[in-house]
C-alpha cells in the first residue's frame, strides 16, 4: 500500500509578531512574514520530514499563490495532488504572534473551503496505507463531505485513519455533538486534540479524564492528548493514558507545534506502532517548533541531528526486532 496521505487544507500564513502589546488605534514595529502553512499541509510536510512518503491533496487558487503552493511542496519532497479554482484565491491566514508567543488567527475561506468529494483522486486514494484529516475540513461544506468521502474511500481500502479537532472554539460553534456526529462513523484509529479541544469534546477538564472520557465517545478511537508545556497523554495500557513529559523549550511561536507533533508522531507510529514512543518522538519536535518562527521553520542542525538520531534509534530497535 503507498505510504501517508493527508488531505485537506493548504494556506499561506502571514504572520504578524510583536515585541510589545498592540495599540489600539496606533502603530507599532514587529516582523511581517508569509510563510506556507495550513494544518492538513504542516502534518503533511512534518511526516515527511521525519522520512514518511507523504502525498497530499488539497485545493488552490488559479493563482501566483498556488502556484507557490505546488512549489514548496516539490521542495519539502510531498507528492501533491493540487486542484485549483479559477473562482477562489489560495487560501490565507492572518496569524498575530503576540510578546509572549501565543498566536491568534483570523482565516480566510480560499479555495481550500472548496474541494469536493468528485474532485478526490479516489483509485489512489484507495490504495493508501494511513489517512489524516484535519478538523478544518470539518466546520463547514463543501470540504466536509469531500474529507468524510475520503475517509470512506481510504478505510474501504483498509487504511488507517487519524484525526486532528484543530479548534475548540469553532467545535464550540458548531457544537460538540454534531461535531462529533461527523467524525464518529468513519473508523477514526486515532484523535490528536489540545487540551481544549478534548474538554469540549469530553466535558472534562482534569487530562488523566479527558482520555477515558474521549476513548468512550469515539470507541475504537485512541485518544493522543496533546498538553503543550507539559507534554502528552496517550491512550495506551492504563485507564488514564501514560504521561509523556514536556520537552524544555524557549516558547517564541505556537504556530504549527500541534501539525508537528501529528505529522512527526504518524512518521514514528507506522514505522513501529507504538503510540507511546512515537508521541515522545512527536514532543521533541514539536519542541524545536515552538522556539523558532513559523509553522515549517527551515530545518537546521539541531533539527537534522534530532531527527538523524530517532533514525538511527528507530532503526536499530527495527533490527533488534528481526532478529528476536
Amino acid at each position: 500500500m503507498n505510504g501517508l496521505w493527508v488531505v485537506g487544507d493548504f494556506a499561506w500564513d502571514v504572520l504578524i509578531r510583536t515585541n510589545a502589546p498592540l495599540q489600539t488605534g496606533g502603530d507599532t514595529y514587529g516582523e511581517v512574514n508569509l510563510a506556507p502553512g495550513g494544518s492538513a499541509a504542516n502534518a503533511a510536510v512534518w511526516a515527511r520530514r521525519c522520512g514518511m512518503d507523504t502525498t497530499f491533496v488539497g485545493k488552490v487558487g488559479s493563482d501566483r499563490l498556488g502556484d507557490l503552493a505546488a512549489e514548496d511542496l516539490q521542495a519539502e519532497g510531498v507528492s501533491a495532488c493540487l486542484l485549483h479554482s479559477d473562482a477562489q484565491a489560495t487560501g490565507s491566514v492572518a496569524v498575530w504572534i503576540d510578546h509572549a508567543g501565543e498566536r491568534s488567527m483570523v482565516s480566510g475561506k480560499g479555495a481550500d473551503h472548496y474541494l469536493l468529494p468528485s474532485e478526490l483522486p479516489r483509485d489512489q486514494l484507495a490504495q493508501a496505507r494511513h489517512l489524516h484529516l484535519s478538523g478544518w475540513s470539518f466546520f463547514a461544506n463543501p470540504p466536509r463531505s469531500a474529507a468524510r468521502e475520503a475517509a470512506r474511500i481510504a478505510k474501504q481500502g483498509g487504511a488507517t485513519l487519524s484525526f486532528d479537532p484543530a479548534s475548540f472554539q469553532l467545535i464550540g460553534n458548531v457544537g460538540v455533538d454534531r461535531f462529533l456526529s461527523y467524525v464518529t462513523d468513519l473508523g477514526v484509529d486515532l484523535i490528536f486534540p489540545n487540551y481544549e479541544e478534548g474538554a469540549a469534546l469530553s466535558g472534562e477538564t482534569e487530562p488523566e479524564r479527558i482520555v477515558p472520557a474521549l476513548a468512550e465517545r469515539m470507541p475504537g478511537t485512541r485518544v493522543i492528548l496533546k498538553l503543550d508545556a507539559k507534554g502528552a497523554r496517550v491512550q495506551d495500557g492504563p485507564v488514564g493514558g501514560v504521561p509523556i513529559e514536556p520537552v524544555p523549550s524557549r516558547l517564541v511561536d505556537a504556530t504549527g507545534a500541534g501539525d508537528a507533533f501529528a505529522g512527526a508522531f504518524l512518521a514514528a507510529w507506522l514505522r513501529s506502532r507504538d503510540a507511546v514512543e512515537a508521541a515522545r518522538f512527536a514532543a521533541r519536535v514539536s519542541a524545536w517548533v515552538i522556539e523558532r518562527l513559523g509553522a515549517r521553520p527551515k530545518v537546521d542542525a539541531a533539527l537534522h541531528a534530532l531527527l538523524e538520531e530517532w533514525h538511527v534509534s528507530a532503526s536499530r530497535a527495527a533490527g533488534l526486532e528481526e532478529e528476536s
